[in-house]
């Protein structure tokens, strides 16, 4: 059974720094597109990055370009999102997501999903 755990999330204040982790199970993901998306109250979940296997090739959302750090320890099966100078908008569930049939930046194709992790930034 495969399944994808996030942890990391909490309450930090503005300006602040999180680390999420994602590690997955029951199969090998170091050969498919891992990524993270994150739903704040009221709104659609929404990309935030993505990394292919190579980790040569990844994927920012606009505003978390120069903040956010997405990377992947393949021989651990667990992919991190490393955000820096957190803002009050980033609040929001963050999820963690693997092997999409299509672009990385469509939720819709994503095979796998964790069960989220909150992120609350305080001003």
């Amino acid at each position: 059974q495969v399944q994808l755990v996030e942890s990391g999330g909490g309450l930090v204040q503005a300006g602040g720094s999180l680390r999420l982790s994602c590690a997955a199970s029951g199969r090998t993901f170091s050969s498919v597109v891992m990524g993270w998306f994150r739903q704040a109250p009221g709104k659609e979940r929404a990309f935030v990055a993505a990394i292919r296997y190579s980790a040569g090739s990844t994927y920012y959302t606009d505003s978390v370009k120069g903040r956010f750090t997405i990377s992947r320890d393949n021989a651990r099966n667990t992919v991190y999102l490393q955000m820096n100078s957190l803002q009050p908008e980033d609040t929001a569930v963050y999820y963690c997501a693997a092997d999409p049939i299509g672009p990385p930046v469509e939720f819709e194709g994503y095979r796998y999903w964790g069960q989220g992790t909150q992120v609350t930034v305080s001003s």
